[in-house]
């Protein structure tokens, strides 16, 4: 059965290393977003 509902992550530093992105795609993220109202374009590059 395929879901409707879908699963939408925010990066930020606490998400920032690859195992912590590869665990909540594992757990089924759908879609991950990064919020550009923290930060700048510099430091979300860096990521």
């Amino acid at each position: 059965m395929i879901r409707a509902t879908k699963i939408i992550a925010t990066l930020g530093p606490a998400s920032e290393k690859p195992e912590v992105l590869r665990d909540m795609i594992r757990a089924g993220v759908d879609v991950v977003r990064m919020n550009f109202s923290h930060g700048t374009v510099v430091d979300h590059k860096a990521r």
